[in-house]
């Protein structure tokens, strides 16, 4: 880069600034800065597009072109060369605009007397704002250095219209974060909340975008990165006693820490005249768009480490910590990325709700707000972007919707629909101590999930028979370490204490999939959900399985354990598992420990295979346990993680609940014990279907034990299978029309 090219850029940057400085309205800032910068750069025009919408572009302001057309031009995202520029978030440079692919003519502008182009992306993080362009008549390509130039311009922009420095009439010039906005994602967890919003990791503000002192600037920066890389070390340093692949991750993060490439490229930035904290965003900015556009996944998730990286440096140039001193409201909903599962039981129940960019169905996150009953959002795409701390929050839980800043009479609907739902719950509140018994006389078990302490005071609230599922892998998934067998074994203890007597199911770990322990090696699986996950990690490492079943047995001191193991794929897995766990029973006797009153050994029945295994095993088993997730999942081939098949299939389908019936028939021949756990089971209509079906114990999230209740004792399950059976007689599809209609006939 060239000296000239430097002074050059520094002087449009503080002639920038000065303009900003400038009283005015926004239209006023806009038409002083097209003006500036064409005059900065020698062009004929320079204009600038503002988002008005989610897929709208407006030109908001030009020097050059036809005023007329400010605030009347308008293009869809991708449409025309700024279209496109909006879109890929990458600049488009040509000297032939109109011989450019996708170019559109807008003859309102005038602008078909302009050869060159030059459009560049206003962006801040990946949120798209707008785009900044330049053209003149002659023929050119811009140069290396006036791209370079128009970029750093486009990230001051960037900054300010954040900032609200250009706020005016119409859409376009609307202020940031103050509208209302919807979020349609994906439900995590069930359930609605009204509350406001905090933020896990608030954005840094950057309130200094030019500088005048590229030296002392240069001199910050280089403060700020031997404090990153030191904090780096001390991670490093941490992780050295663990899991050698653990270590691995945390060098090639170290390594990216100490990249030469990314701080000479910022430090080119403050050359230019941006300020440290500015020119890290920059840079921040522009790669998040380039390896966005990269299909390896490798290299995509490489994003993450250089957004906490470059946050850690933001926070530490701008004195900003994570913990910027916003009190948490008495409400708070969260609002984040996404969070660990340590992270959110330091939270715990003072959330009213969580709603997330990132996540799953499956992930830590969402296992734990089903723990705590919080509702959760997920795949609520640009919430960080755009939600404050303190805005108004709705979160249903039930749609996988999320109303950011809502309007009156959406929040209005939304407090009924809330009202209604505590209604309810205080009707079901009175079957507490009453049996799901049908009118028909049949008695349904029902059970609650679990995996952490803080969920066992449901258990007598709820109504809960006992526990149906006890997922002990949360004990493993927050630590950064594999937890001691004394350790597990007191918190098994506690378990047991106070649920009081009744039966709880303890799985043992479900590891693999999407639930990967810190320190343990991720396999390189192109379908980790069929791949080493579960009792195939417990049997290829019997040490940590034997470790948990010694914990179980001196946990339980004297009283009933029961023990089920997960995603049991063939009678032998299975064999084999519960070998270890009688070795296990003989060698604690021997060492004269206080052994449990009894021993019940189940498997989870998650695979259609399963379903099919010799007479033996069922001979075998104490119980079976169909996970109803992931047996839905393979029966279907549809990824429960896919939002575009997981809701294709429905568990009213006639084959699948044929299929259902095909195991309820097995366990029968054997008199092998039978319970369902999963989603479906908290849902009344298909629970009800299930133990029509045959299935006589249920287990599902505390909070939907009282509405299953509710309709199982308003219904005979013997009449609704007489009108199972002859749909399924019939060759239908699906039952839930018969099943439906046969419900709006019943006093439910």
């Amino acid at each position: 880069m060239s000296d000239r090219a430097e002074t050059d850029s520094r002087k449009l940057l503080r002639r920038l600034r000065d303009t900003l400085r400038e009283p005015g309205a926004g239209q006023e800032r806009l038409d002083r800065i097209t003006h500036l910068i064409a005059d900065s750069m020698r062009c004929e025009v320079c204009s600038i597009y503002l988002f008005r919408d989610d897929d709208t572009l407006e030109l908001c302001a030009t020097e050059g072109l036809k005023k007329e057309s400010v605030h009347k031009t308008r293009m869809r995202l991708g449409e025309g060369l700024v279209g496109r520029v909006a879109k890929t978030l990458t600049p488009i440079n040509t000297a032939n605009a109109p011989a450019e692919k996708g170019f559109r003519y807008m003859p309102e502008t005038g602008e078909e007397i302009f050869s060159s182009f030059l459009g560049v992306p206003i962006q801040r993080l990946g949120g798209k704002l707008g785009v900044l362009v330049v053209q003149s008549k002659k023929k050119r390509l811009f140069s290396d250095d006036e791209l370079y130039a128009i970029e750093v311009v486009a990230m001051v922009l960037a900054e300010m219209t954040e900032l609200g420095a250009f706020v005016g009439e119409g859409e376009a010039l609307s202020a940031r974060h103050t509208g209302p906005v919807m979020f349609r994602g994906s439900t995590g967890q069930e359930g609605s909340a009204e509350g406001r919003v905090f933020l896990h990791e608030p954005r840094v503000v950057i309130t200094n975008p030019v500088a005048d002192d590229p030296k002392a600037e240069i001199k910050r920066l280089k403060a700020a990165v031997i404090e990153l890389r030191k904090s780096v070390d001390d991670l490093v340093s941490t992780a050295e006693g663990e899991d050698k692949d653990q270590l691995q991750v945390m060098e090639a993060y170290r390594m990216f820490a100490n990249s030469r490439g990314w701080i000479a490229r910022i430090e080119e930035d403050i050359q230019r005249g941006l300020s440290a904290e500015a020119a890290v965003e920059k840079e921040q900015s522009t790669t998040r768009a380039r390896l966005e556009q990269v299909p390896d996944p490798y290299l995509r998730d490489r994003l993450h480490d250089l957004d906490d990286l470059s946050n850690r440096l933001l926070r530490i140039l701008t004195g900003q910590g994570a913990d910027t001193g916003a009190a948490m409201p008495d409400d708070p909903v969260l609002v984040a990325r996404n969070i660990g599962p340590g992270e959110l039981l330091e939270y715990g129940r003072k959330l009213r709700g969580v709603v997330l960019e990132e996540g799953s169905v499956g992930s830590h996150a969402a296992i734990v707000a089903r723990a705590l009953a919080i509702p959760l959002v997920i795949h609520a795409e640009r919430i960080t972007t755009e939600a404050l701390n303190g805005d108004r929050i709705l979160v249903d839980g039930d749609q996988g919707i999320a109303h950011l800043r809502p309007e009156a009479n959406v929040a209005k609907a939304f407090r009924e629909k809330i009202a209604m739902q505590t209604q309810a719950m205080q009707r079901y509140t009175g079957l507490r101590d009453l049996p799901a018994t049908a009118l028909c006389g049949t008695t349904i078990a029902l059970h609650m999930n679990a995996g952490l302490m803080a969920d066992l005071p449901s258990l007598v609230g709820s109504g809960a028979e006992g526990v149906g599922l006890f997922r002990t892998e949360l004990q493993f998934l927050i630590r950064s370490h594999v937890p001691k067998r004394g350790e597990l074994a007191t918190l098994y203890a506690r378990v047991m204490d106070a649920a009081q007597g009744r039966r709880v199911a303890f799985r043992t770990l479900d590891i693999g999939s999407d639930k990967v322990l810190p320190y343990m090696k991720r396999p390189d699986e192109p379908n980790p959900a069929m791949g080493w996950r579960a009792i195939r990690v417990g049997l290829d490492k019997p040490g940590v399985l034997k470790m948990q079943v010694q914990a179980l047995m001196r946990a339980a001191r004297g009283r009933p354990l029961t023990v089920m193991f997960p995603f049991v794929a063939e009678f032998d897995e299975f064999r084999q598992a519960r070998a270890h766990v009688l070795e296990e029973w003989e060698r604690e006797k021997s060492r004269g420990h206080q052994m449990p009153a009894t021993l019940e050994i189940g498997a989870m029945l998650e695979t259609p295979s399963l379903a099919y295994a010799p007479r033996g095993f069922f001979e075998m088993t104490d119980f079976v346990s169909i996970g109803g997730n992931d047996l839905k999942q393979f029966f279907f081939a549809a990824d429960r993680e896919n939002e575009q098949v997981r809701r294709r299939y429905d568990t009213l389908n006639a084959s699948f609940l044929s299929f259902i019936g095909h195991i309820a028939a097995r366990c029968a021949e054997t008199g092998t014990a039978l319970s369902f756990c999963g989603e479906d089971a908290g849902r009344p209509v298909e629970a009800l279907c299930l133990a029509a079906m045959g299935l006589r114990t249920l287990s599902m999230r505390p909070a939907a034990i009282g509405p299953v209740k509710h309709l199982i004792r308003r219904v005979s399950l013997t009449e609704l299978r007489g009108v199972m059976d002859a749909e399924l007689d019939r060759g239908a599809v699906t039952l839930r029309p018969a099943v439906m209609d046969w419900l709006s006939r019943q006093d439910v």
